[in-house]
């Protein structure tokens, strides 16, 4: 069944927000599928350079979907390994990207339905593209067009992105702050999920894996999924060496996926803060770290916001900070 929403019902507009590994590009996911559930288009894009004319490139696909004209592209490659298609638009269909989505939305409307744009990584985003995508979606929405758009990135770069010039709209939307989850929850989830699988297991040891995953849903799946594994192997039943291997495991996929891929792309400078954040058993106060560092107050200051800003790091309390990545600490130490 299609379902119109009414322009500016709540959820149309929404920024989801949360540390690496907390869910945000699952929550993306869900809000899609709900999209598509009630009969919306959907253009889902990761913020990279172009994803702004990638979402043209996507409404014009949809309009020769949906619409009576002729094609508006060609094949011009095909790549057997990556299973893809490239495409050229002819020149006289390069689009204006106002105009397309007009064109599109209307349609859309016509049909009983609307589009939803989703954007993920959005604190890595060219401000520009984003000014322009803000600009008109605002245009779309004081036009009364079925047009919904949720963004998912971190906190405080999203902040950032919001005080600064056209952006300042996205404003009016609806916040979804992801956090972690409660220890004695995980473990309640295990506790039901493996009594349901007739798998044998302890309540000390469920709440010993619950522990491990501090709460981050990328390790409560990570741990559960290895826990489920060994299960499987040992005649459905798990001991302490069994989960303490599952623990291990969903701790080096973390290490993989989550934590070298966020320390990356960073400064000698920046390592050298972490490394001496790591050298404290819990949250670092500037003071200790512009000691061991050898940096004066503004100089701390300017890596701290930057390492808050990129996802590493995040604020303990007056002038402390600490990891904002589960494993983080345990990697520098190694």
């Amino acid at each position: 069944m299609r379902t119109a929403a009414r322009v500016g019902s709540p959820g149309l507009l929404t920024i989801i927000t949360g540390s690496r590994g907390i869910g945000k590009t699952v929550m993306l996911s869900a809000a899609e599928a709900i999209a598509r559930n009630h009969g919306w288009a959907v253009v889902s894009r990761t913020a990279t350079p172009g994803f702004l004319a990638r979402i043209g490139d996507d409404m014009l696909r949809l309009l020769d979907e949906l619409g009576d004209g002729p094609p508006t592209r060609k094949i011009t490659g095909f790549s057997a390994a990556g299973f893809g298609l490239t495409t050229q638009l002819p020149r006289e269909r390069i689009p204006d990207w106002r105009r397309t989505g007009e064109e599109l939305l209307r349609l859309l409307e016509g049909k009983g339905t609307g589009l939803v744009i989703t954007i993920d990584e959005i604190h890595a985003v060219d401000r520009t593209e984003i000014s322009q995508l803000a600009a008109d979606v605002q245009h779309f929405i004081r036009d009364g067009l079925p047009i919904g758009l949720i963004f998912a990135g971190l906190p405080s770069a999203v902040s950032d992105l919001l005080n600064e010039g056209v952006a300042t709209f996205l404003r009016r939307a609806d916040r979804i702050n992801l956090h972690e989850a409660r220890i004695v929850e995980v473990s309640a989830s295990y506790r039901e999920l493996f009594r349901e699988g007739g798998i044998d297991v302890s309540p000390e040891l469920l709440s010993e894996a619950a522990e491990a995953t501090e709460g981050y849903p990328f390790l409560i799946q990570l741990v559960g999924y290895y826990l489920w594994m060994a299960a499987g192997k040992a005649g459905w039943a798990l001991d302490l060496n069994s989960v303490r291997g599952a623990i291990a495991a969903a701790q080096r996929r973390n290490t993989l996926v989550v934590v070298e891929s966020a320390l990356s792309d960073i400064s000698a400078k920046d390592r050298e803060f972490l490394d001496a954040m790591a050298e404290q058993d819990g949250p670092s106060a500037a003071a200790q770290i512009g000691q061991i560092i050898k940096s004066k107050p503004n100089v701390v200051s300017k890596y701290r916001n930057r390492l808050i800003a990129a996802g590493l790091i995040e604020s303990a309390g007056y002038g402390k900070v600490d990891f904002a990545i589960p494993g983080l600490r345990q990697y520098l130490r190694r």
